[in-house]
Order: C-alpha cells, then sequence, then structure tokens
C-alpha cells in the first residue's frame, strides 16, 4: 500500500476533503501537484485481473474523494474548484468542513505499516439505508442497533407498525434521502 502527500504541511491551513468526479482522483492529484497545492491522496494496492493477466495497481483507498491542506482565507478554495476533475467540497451550507490533522495522520500510518484494511461506510440509528446482497436485496429500510447487531426496519407507516429483520452492516448500503425519492417515482411510474 502506499499513498501520495507532500511532506510539509501548512502551520495555518486546515485539511478538507474534495469529491472528484468518478475516477478522476490521480489526475486531480497531478494537477494538483503541478499547481503546488498540497494534497494527499491514499492509494492501496489491490489485484486485478484481465483476460490474458493479473497485475498489482494502486487504487485510490476513498473512491471519488481526496484530501487539500489550505487556508481558504487565500482564494485557494477557486484555484482547487477549477481543477479538472474536482467537484467540489465536501462540507454543509456554511462552506468546507476541516478534517483534524490527526485522522489525515492516522491514516497515512496505517497506510505505511502495511496492515490490511478496508473502507467501510460510517452507520448510524436512524439512517435510511438499502440491502445490497443476498436474500434481502434491495429491501430499504431505517437502521436500528441493539447491542452488536444491527436490524433494519421496514415501515409501513399507514398502520404504524414496522417489522424488523437482523442484517450484516457489511450487506447494507446508505441510502440518500434523493436516492430514495427516485425510487419511489420509479416504482410509481411503472404500476
Amino acid at each position: 500500500m502506499s499513498a501520495h502527500w507532500d511532506e510539509v504541511e501548512c502551520r495555518d491551513a486546515n485539511w478538507y476533503a474534495v469529491w472528484t468526479r468518478s475516477r478522476q482522483e490521480k489526475a486531480a492529484s497531478k494537477m494538483l501537484d503541478m499547481l503546488g497545492v498540497h494534497h494527499y491522496l491514499p492509494l492501496k494496492s489491490e489485484l486485478r485481473s484481465w483476460s490474458d493477466r493479473r497485475q498489482l495497481v494502486e487504487v485510490p483507498l476513498f473512491s471519488g474523494y481526496l484530501f487539500v491542506n489550505m487556508s481558504l482565507a487565500n482564494g485557494s478554495k477557486l484555484q482547487v474548484l477549477k481543477v479538472p476533475g474536482i467537484v467540489a467540497f465536501v462540507g454543509n451550507q456554511t462552506g468546507p468542513l476541516p478534517i483534524p490533522s490527526k485522522q489525515i495522520e492516522d491514516i497515512r500510518t496505517v497506510l505505511a505499516t502495511g496492515t490490511a484494511c478496508s473502507v467501510k461506510p460510517i452507520f448510524k440509528e436512524g439512517d435510511r439505508v438499502r440491502v445490497r446482497r443476498g436474500a434481502l436485496l434491495g429491501v430499504e429500510g431505517r437502521l436500528v442497533r441493539v447491542n452488536s447487531d444491527c436490524q433494519l426496519l421496514i415501515a409501513v407507516d399507514m398502520i404504524r407498525q414496522s417489522l424488523a429483520v437482523s442484517v450484516s452492516s457489511d450487506d447494507i448500503e446508505l441510502l440518500d434521502d434523493l436516492t430514495a425519492l427516485r425510487m419511489s417515482r420509479k416504482q410509481s411510474t411503472a404500476a
């Protein structure tokens, strides 16, 4: 496993995550290099198979994201947003949200040691989720945790009742409200 980053952090700067277009993380990283923008693209080694060969390739650890270390005060935000492949900063209505340096350091440490790792989404109680594999593929509901078990609540709102099903956190994915709205519209137009 390896990573791409500049060694020196700016003292008055913070780390921020930026979204990239699909499979544009490395191209955006190269462009940030050319512009002299301090950034970090964590990479992991993955064995890929083609019809004629197998090869170890470097792929982004966090698909669709890379990290920049900068001060928002000096106008560098616009410089980053103009980079081909970069879509937006991760944040909220007030703007980009900083990431603690310790979290970036911890990622670097794990990758530098070669320790086996995998990326998992962080689920919280009440999240809308969809089962992505197994017998319950496609079933949607709200996530409920009971001790260490995950349960999916399938609600029948009209009768104010729900059905609870145990699921593995590895078998579910976060379902944002916009995706849920699109899916319900598709189903209602198909009926």
